[in-house]
Protein backbone atom coordinates (compact mmCIF):
# COMPACT_ATOMS: atom_id res chain seq x y z
CA UNK A 1 0.00 0.00 0.00
CA UNK A 2 1.07 3.57 -0.98
CA UNK A 3 0.58 6.74 1.06
CA UNK A 4 0.40 10.21 -0.05
CA UNK A 5 3.21 12.26 1.05
CA UNK A 6 2.40 15.70 2.44
CA UNK A 7 5.90 17.26 3.18
CA UNK A 8 7.89 14.52 4.36
CA UNK A 9 4.92 12.48 6.47
CA UNK A 10 2.83 10.07 5.03
CA UNK A 11 -0.98 10.92 5.78
CA UNK A 12 -1.06 7.66 8.97
CA UNK A 13 2.10 9.44 10.56
CA UNK A 14 0.86 13.31 9.91
CA UNK A 15 -2.64 12.17 11.63
CA UNK A 16 -1.03 10.97 14.50
CA UNK A 17 1.38 14.06 14.54
CA UNK A 18 -2.17 16.17 15.01
CA UNK A 19 -3.37 13.87 17.19
CA UNK A 20 -0.22 13.84 19.34
CA UNK A 21 0.03 17.88 18.94
CA UNK A 22 -3.21 19.81 18.68
CA UNK A 23 -5.12 20.62 22.10
CA UNK A 24 -8.01 19.98 20.99
CA UNK A 25 -7.25 16.12 20.23
CA UNK A 26 -9.00 13.66 22.81
CA UNK A 27 -7.27 10.96 23.47
CA UNK A 28 -9.16 8.25 26.04
CA UNK A 29 -6.85 8.26 29.35
CA UNK A 30 -5.47 4.56 28.70
CA UNK A 31 -4.07 5.83 25.02
CA UNK A 32 -2.73 9.11 25.93
CA UNK A 33 -0.94 7.73 29.00
CA UNK A 34 0.42 5.07 26.32
CA UNK A 35 2.06 7.82 24.74
CA UNK A 36 3.02 9.91 27.44
CA UNK A 37 4.96 7.14 29.18
CA UNK A 38 6.29 5.77 26.09
CA UNK A 39 9.87 4.87 28.00
CA UNK A 40 12.38 5.08 27.06
CA UNK A 41 10.63 9.04 27.05
CA UNK A 42 12.11 11.33 24.23
CA UNK A 43 14.70 13.96 24.71
CA UNK A 44 13.38 17.16 24.88
CA UNK A 45 15.32 18.32 22.35
CA UNK A 46 15.93 22.28 21.60
CA UNK A 47 14.08 24.62 23.11
CA UNK A 48 11.93 26.49 20.16
CA UNK A 49 12.94 30.12 20.11
CA UNK A 50 9.78 31.43 21.27
CA UNK A 51 10.85 29.80 24.70
CA UNK A 52 12.26 32.05 27.37
CA UNK A 53 15.51 30.85 29.38
CA UNK A 54 12.95 30.01 32.00
CA UNK A 55 10.35 28.13 30.31
CA UNK A 56 13.24 26.73 28.34
CA UNK A 57 14.70 25.29 31.15
CA UNK A 58 14.41 21.61 32.51
CA UNK A 59 15.25 22.53 36.26
CA UNK A 60 12.32 22.58 38.66
CA UNK A 61 13.47 26.09 40.25
CA UNK A 62 12.81 27.48 37.17
CA UNK A 63 8.88 26.09 37.23
CA UNK A 64 9.02 27.57 40.49
CA UNK A 65 9.56 30.94 39.69
CA UNK A 66 6.31 31.60 38.33
CA UNK A 67 4.16 28.05 39.81
CA UNK A 68 5.23 29.14 43.37
CA UNK A 69 2.77 27.31 45.19
CA UNK A 70 3.51 24.01 43.39
CA UNK A 71 6.98 24.26 43.50
CA UNK A 72 6.89 24.62 47.17
CA UNK A 73 4.60 21.62 47.95
CA UNK A 74 6.47 19.17 45.60
CA UNK A 75 9.91 20.60 47.36
CA UNK A 76 8.45 18.92 50.48
CA UNK A 77 7.09 15.91 48.54
CA UNK A 78 8.73 12.76 48.61
CA UNK A 79 8.29 12.91 44.92
CA UNK A 80 11.35 15.68 44.96
CA UNK A 81 13.16 12.85 46.93
CA UNK A 82 13.23 9.95 44.79
CA UNK A 83 16.87 10.05 44.35
CA UNK A 84 18.04 10.21 47.69
CA UNK A 85 20.64 8.63 49.51
CA UNK A 86 18.60 5.22 49.63
CA UNK A 87 19.03 4.87 45.75
CA UNK A 88 21.90 6.72 45.20
CA UNK A 89 24.45 4.02 47.21
CA UNK A 90 23.00 1.30 45.25
CA UNK A 91 23.36 3.00 41.53
CA UNK A 92 26.75 3.12 42.61
CA UNK A 93 27.17 -0.89 42.25
CA UNK A 94 24.52 -0.64 39.39
CA UNK A 95 25.25 -1.07 35.78
CA UNK A 96 23.79 1.19 33.30
CA UNK A 97 20.80 -1.25 32.54
CA UNK A 98 19.64 -1.70 35.98
CA UNK A 99 20.16 1.70 36.77
CA UNK A 100 17.94 2.78 33.46
CA UNK A 101 15.37 0.55 35.03
CA UNK A 102 15.44 2.49 38.47
CA UNK A 103 15.38 5.71 36.87
CA UNK A 104 12.16 4.56 35.14
CA UNK A 105 10.43 6.16 37.93
CA UNK A 106 12.98 7.40 39.94
CA UNK A 107 14.40 9.95 37.86
CA UNK A 108 12.41 9.08 34.57
CA UNK A 109 13.81 12.24 31.94
CA UNK A 110 16.48 10.72 29.20
CA UNK A 111 17.91 13.83 30.02
CA UNK A 112 18.24 12.91 33.45
CA UNK A 113 19.26 9.32 32.48
CA UNK A 114 22.75 10.72 30.23
CA UNK A 115 23.66 13.07 33.41
CA UNK A 116 24.20 10.15 35.46
CA UNK A 117 25.56 8.08 32.80
CA UNK A 118 28.08 10.73 32.21
CA UNK A 119 28.88 10.55 36.15
CA UNK A 120 29.14 6.58 36.30
CA UNK A 121 31.57 6.95 33.00
CA UNK A 122 28.81 4.89 31.26
CA UNK A 123 28.84 7.93 27.86
CA UNK A 124 30.72 8.48 24.94
CA UNK A 125 30.37 11.75 25.53
CA UNK A 126 31.97 14.69 28.54
CA UNK A 127 30.42 17.21 26.70
CA UNK A 128 28.38 19.89 28.97
CA UNK A 129 24.65 19.34 28.30
CA UNK A 130 22.99 22.75 26.74
CA UNK A 131 21.94 25.14 29.36
CA UNK A 132 18.56 24.11 29.67
CA UNK A 133 19.76 20.66 31.25
CA UNK A 134 21.16 22.24 34.27
CA UNK A 135 24.22 19.33 35.22
CA UNK A 136 22.45 18.32 38.78
CA UNK A 137 18.96 17.42 37.43
CA UNK A 138 19.38 13.66 37.53
CA UNK A 139 19.24 14.26 41.52
CA UNK A 140 16.08 16.17 41.46
CA UNK A 141 13.86 13.03 41.24
CA UNK A 142 10.48 13.24 39.64
CA UNK A 143 11.12 16.42 38.43
CA UNK A 144 8.04 18.80 37.03
CA UNK A 145 9.07 18.22 33.43
CA UNK A 146 8.70 14.55 33.73
CA UNK A 147 4.92 15.08 34.24
CA UNK A 148 3.94 17.85 32.42
CA UNK A 149 6.98 18.23 29.63
CA UNK A 150 7.09 16.26 26.05
CA UNK A 151 9.74 17.91 23.53
CA UNK A 152 8.86 21.31 25.41
CA UNK A 153 4.96 21.26 25.19
CA UNK A 154 3.13 21.32 28.49
CA UNK A 155 0.86 18.75 29.47
CA UNK A 156 -1.39 19.13 32.48
CA UNK A 157 -4.82 18.94 33.98
CA UNK A 158 -8.25 20.81 32.29
CA UNK A 159 -7.75 24.15 33.94
CA UNK A 160 -10.42 24.79 36.56
CA UNK A 161 -10.16 28.43 35.89
CA UNK A 162 -11.44 30.16 33.07
CA UNK A 163 -9.43 33.20 33.59
CA UNK A 164 -6.12 30.90 32.54
CA UNK A 165 -3.93 32.17 29.70
CA UNK A 166 -3.53 29.13 27.18
CA UNK A 167 -0.99 31.14 24.93
CA UNK A 168 1.60 30.77 27.76
CA UNK A 169 4.41 28.58 27.06
CA UNK A 170 2.96 28.78 23.29
CA UNK A 171 -0.16 26.77 24.51
CA UNK A 172 -0.37 23.75 26.65
CA UNK A 173 -2.42 20.74 26.19
CA UNK A 174 -5.39 19.68 28.87
CA UNK A 175 -6.34 16.04 29.24
CA UNK A 176 -8.67 14.16 32.39
CA UNK A 177 -5.56 11.76 32.27
CA UNK A 178 -4.08 13.58 35.05
CA UNK A 179 -7.08 12.96 37.22
CA UNK A 180 -7.08 9.64 36.90
CA UNK A 181 -5.56 6.62 38.80
CA UNK A 182 -4.10 4.91 35.79
CA UNK A 183 -1.49 8.15 35.45
CA UNK A 184 -0.43 6.97 39.22
CA UNK A 185 -0.36 3.25 38.53
CA UNK A 186 2.33 3.82 35.69
CA UNK A 187 4.86 3.84 38.83
CA UNK A 188 2.24 2.29 41.59
CA UNK A 189 1.49 -0.95 39.78
CA UNK A 190 3.68 -3.45 38.58
CA UNK A 191 2.55 -5.33 34.94
CA UNK A 192 1.31 -8.36 35.33
CA UNK A 193 5.06 -9.91 34.91
CA UNK A 194 6.23 -7.89 37.17
CA UNK A 195 8.25 -9.18 40.14
CA UNK A 196 6.19 -11.47 42.60
CA UNK A 197 6.63 -12.37 46.06
CA UNK A 198 4.34 -15.78 47.26
CA UNK A 199 2.77 -15.36 43.96
CA UNK A 200 1.41 -11.34 44.51
CA UNK A 201 2.81 -8.47 42.50
CA UNK A 202 5.48 -6.41 45.18
CA UNK A 203 3.98 -3.13 43.68
CA UNK A 204 0.07 -3.78 43.01
CA UNK A 205 -1.13 -0.31 44.56
CA UNK A 206 -3.73 0.41 41.26
CA UNK A 207 -5.30 -3.19 41.25
CA UNK A 208 -5.92 -2.66 45.04
CA UNK A 209 -7.19 0.22 44.60
CA UNK A 210 -9.63 -0.77 41.71
CA UNK A 211 -11.40 -3.64 43.92
CA UNK A 212 -11.92 -1.10 46.84
CA UNK A 213 -14.78 1.47 47.51
CA UNK A 214 -13.06 3.70 46.41
CA UNK A 215 -12.05 2.60 42.87
CA UNK A 216 -15.70 1.15 42.15
CA UNK A 217 -17.18 4.75 43.14
CA UNK A 218 -14.86 6.07 41.13
CA UNK A 219 -12.25 8.54 44.15
CA UNK A 220 -9.23 8.76 42.23
CA UNK A 221 -5.42 8.81 43.54
CA UNK A 222 -5.57 12.29 43.49
CA UNK A 223 -8.06 12.83 45.23
CA UNK A 224 -6.88 11.88 48.55
CA UNK A 225 -2.83 12.46 47.40
CA UNK A 226 -3.31 15.28 45.88
CA UNK A 227 -6.80 17.15 47.08
CA UNK A 228 -7.06 20.54 45.18
CA UNK A 229 -4.71 19.57 42.89
CA UNK A 230 -1.94 20.13 45.33
CA UNK A 231 1.64 18.77 44.48
CA UNK A 232 1.29 16.83 48.32
CA UNK A 233 1.54 12.79 47.44
CA UNK A 234 1.36 12.36 51.19
CA UNK A 235 1.07 8.54 52.37
CA UNK A 236 2.73 6.42 54.86
CA UNK A 237 5.40 9.02 55.98
CA UNK A 238 2.88 11.45 56.88
CA UNK A 239 1.47 11.22 60.24
CA UNK A 240 -2.04 12.83 59.85
CA UNK A 241 -2.70 10.89 56.64
CA UNK A 242 -1.98 7.89 58.32
CA UNK A 243 -4.31 8.44 61.32
CA UNK A 244 -6.83 9.65 58.19
CA UNK A 245 -6.53 5.63 56.90
CA UNK A 246 -7.71 3.75 60.18
CA UNK A 247 -10.47 3.96 62.26
CA UNK A 248 -10.31 2.19 66.10
CA UNK A 249 -13.33 1.23 67.89
CA UNK A 250 -12.23 0.09 72.10
CA UNK A 251 -14.67 -1.36 74.29
CA UNK A 252 -14.75 -3.83 77.15
CA UNK A 253 -15.88 -6.71 78.57
CA UNK A 254 -16.26 -8.03 81.80
CA UNK A 255 -13.79 -11.29 82.49
CA UNK A 256 -14.23 -11.49 86.21
CA UNK A 257 -14.53 -10.36 89.39
CA UNK A 258 -10.77 -8.81 88.61
CA UNK A 259 -10.83 -8.49 85.36
CA UNK A 260 -11.78 -6.76 81.75
CA UNK A 261 -11.94 -8.12 78.53
CA UNK A 262 -10.45 -4.94 76.28
CA UNK A 263 -11.32 -5.37 72.35
CA UNK A 264 -9.96 -2.80 70.15
CA UNK A 265 -11.26 -2.92 66.43
CA UNK A 266 -9.13 -1.20 63.96
CA UNK A 267 -10.39 -0.59 59.97
CA UNK A 268 -9.14 0.62 57.75
CA UNK A 269 -11.49 2.73 56.76
CA UNK A 270 -10.14 5.98 55.16
CA UNK A 271 -7.07 4.13 52.49
CA UNK A 272 -8.29 3.06 49.09
CA UNK A 273 -5.87 0.30 48.89
CA UNK A 274 -4.05 -1.79 51.60
CA UNK A 275 -2.60 -0.49 55.19
CA UNK A 276 0.43 -0.38 54.05
CA UNK A 277 0.17 -0.91 50.51
CA UNK A 278 3.60 -2.53 50.07
CA UNK A 279 6.33 -4.34 51.17
CA UNK A 280 8.29 -1.40 52.43
CA UNK A 281 6.47 0.40 56.06
CA UNK A 282 5.59 -1.84 59.15
CA UNK A 283 3.05 0.07 61.21
CA UNK A 284 2.93 -1.60 65.08
CA UNK A 285 -0.16 -2.03 67.03
CA UNK A 286 -0.35 -1.60 71.10
CA UNK A 287 -2.82 -2.30 72.97
CA UNK A 288 -1.76 -0.71 76.34
CA UNK A 289 -2.93 0.15 79.56
CA UNK A 290 -2.07 3.34 81.10
CA UNK A 291 -2.90 3.19 84.83
CA UNK A 292 -3.37 6.75 87.12
CA UNK A 293 0.31 6.93 88.47
CA UNK A 294 1.35 6.69 84.17
CA UNK A 295 2.57 3.19 84.33
CA UNK A 296 2.12 1.67 81.01
CA UNK A 297 1.01 -2.16 80.38
CA UNK A 298 0.69 -4.08 77.39
CA UNK A 299 -1.91 -5.85 76.61
CA UNK A 300 -1.94 -7.20 72.79
CA UNK A 301 0.28 -6.49 69.98
CA UNK A 302 -0.83 -6.89 66.30
CA UNK A 303 1.76 -5.94 62.92
CA UNK A 304 0.22 -4.47 59.80
CA UNK A 305 3.19 -5.44 57.03
CA UNK A 306 4.42 -7.40 54.41
CA UNK A 307 7.46 -8.91 55.65
CA UNK A 308 9.84 -11.14 53.63
CA UNK A 309 13.40 -12.13 54.40
CA UNK A 310 16.16 -9.55 52.85
CA UNK A 311 16.31 -11.05 49.22
CA UNK A 312 12.27 -10.83 48.52
CA UNK A 313 12.36 -14.14 48.15
CA UNK A 314 10.72 -15.48 50.93
CA UNK A 315 7.55 -14.15 52.61
CA UNK A 316 7.55 -14.48 56.09
CA UNK A 317 3.77 -13.52 56.29
CA UNK A 318 1.19 -10.65 54.94
CA UNK A 319 0.04 -9.16 57.16
CA UNK A 320 -1.34 -6.19 55.32
CA UNK A 321 -4.93 -4.37 55.83
CA UNK A 322 -7.18 -4.27 52.88
CA UNK A 323 -9.23 -1.49 52.35
CA UNK A 324 -12.53 -1.53 54.84
CA UNK A 325 -11.55 -4.73 56.32
CA UNK A 326 -11.02 -4.74 60.22
CA UNK A 327 -8.39 -6.75 62.83
CA UNK A 328 -9.22 -6.87 65.97
CA UNK A 329 -6.73 -6.95 69.07
CA UNK A 330 -7.91 -8.82 72.49
CA UNK A 331 -6.51 -8.14 76.00
CA UNK A 332 -7.05 -8.55 79.41
CA UNK A 333 -7.32 -5.83 81.97
CA UNK A 334 -6.53 -7.25 85.64
CA UNK A 335 -7.24 -3.60 87.14
CA UNK A 336 -10.30 -1.37 85.96
CA UNK A 337 -9.00 1.89 86.29
CA UNK A 338 -6.62 3.99 83.98
CA UNK A 339 -7.46 4.72 80.33
CA UNK A 340 -7.05 1.98 77.96
CA UNK A 341 -5.24 3.29 74.43
CA UNK A 342 -4.62 1.86 71.26
CA UNK A 343 -0.40 3.70 70.13
CA UNK A 344 0.46 3.09 66.67
CA UNK A 345 3.99 3.11 65.92
CA UNK A 346 5.30 3.54 61.78
CA UNK A 347 8.55 2.37 60.49
CA UNK A 348 7.79 3.78 56.63
CA UNK A 349 11.09 2.41 55.76
CA UNK A 350 11.19 -0.86 57.77
CA UNK A 351 12.23 -3.40 55.02
CA UNK A 352 14.80 -0.93 53.68
CA UNK A 353 15.99 -0.07 57.17
CA UNK A 354 16.41 -3.59 57.44
CA UNK A 355 17.79 -4.51 54.37
CA UNK A 356 20.32 -1.47 54.64
CA UNK A 357 21.72 -1.69 58.54
CA UNK A 358 22.58 -5.76 56.93
CA UNK A 359 24.15 -4.89 53.61
CA UNK A 360 26.42 -2.34 55.74
CA UNK A 361 27.21 -4.89 58.57
CA UNK A 362 28.27 -7.30 55.91
CA UNK A 363 30.13 -5.30 53.39
CA UNK A 364 31.30 -2.19 55.10
CA UNK A 365 35.40 -3.13 54.24
CA UNK A 366 34.03 -3.98 50.62
CA UNK A 367 32.46 -0.45 49.53
CA UNK A 368 34.28 2.46 49.07
CA UNK A 369 33.45 5.86 51.52
CA UNK A 370 31.44 7.02 48.83
CA UNK A 371 29.03 4.47 49.09
CA UNK A 372 29.47 4.00 52.12
CA UNK A 373 28.94 7.18 53.23
CA UNK A 374 25.54 7.22 51.31
CA UNK A 375 24.56 4.06 52.82
CA UNK A 376 24.98 5.29 56.14
CA UNK A 377 23.13 8.42 55.60
CA UNK A 378 20.43 6.52 53.83
CA UNK A 379 20.05 4.32 56.99
CA UNK A 380 19.88 7.53 59.09
CA UNK A 381 17.01 9.19 57.07
CA UNK A 382 14.88 5.69 57.77
CA UNK A 383 15.44 5.66 61.51
CA UNK A 384 14.20 9.90 61.46
CA UNK A 385 11.50 8.85 59.24
CA UNK A 386 10.04 6.56 62.23
CA UNK A 387 7.36 8.22 64.64
CA UNK A 388 4.14 6.93 66.10
CA UNK A 389 0.78 8.45 67.80
CA UNK A 390 -2.21 7.35 70.23
CA UNK A 391 -5.28 6.38 67.27
CA UNK A 392 -7.48 6.10 70.09
CA UNK A 393 -7.91 6.41 74.38
CA UNK A 394 -10.52 4.41 76.39
CA UNK A 395 -11.37 5.52 80.05
CA UNK A 396 -12.15 2.93 82.58
CA UNK A 397 -14.67 2.68 85.38
CA UNK A 398 -11.91 3.89 87.85
CA UNK A 399 -11.25 7.26 85.52
CA UNK A 400 -15.24 7.53 84.68
CA UNK A 401 -16.12 7.84 87.94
Amino acid sequence: MKYLVVSGLTVVTLFIYILWHHPKAELSVAEFLEQHWRYPLEAQGTPPETLNVLEASLAPESCGVCHTEQYRLWSESHHSHTMGSGILWQLQMMDAKHSRECLKCHAPLTEQFALLAQERGWSRTSDKPPDYIPMDLHLKGLVCAACHLRQHQRFGPPASKTEVNREIHGGFIEHKAFSDSLFCATCHQFPEDGPRLNGKLREDTYNQWRVSRYGEEGKECQSCHMPQLRHEWKGIHDEQMTRSAMSVVIETLPESEDGLRVLARVTNSGAGHHLPTYLVPELELLLELVSPIGSVRELARHTLAWRADLALAREAFDQRLPAGESVTLDGLATQQDGVVRLRVKVSPRHQYLVTFIDYLQNNRKNLNPTTRKLLVQAIQEARAAEYEFIAAEYPLAGIAN
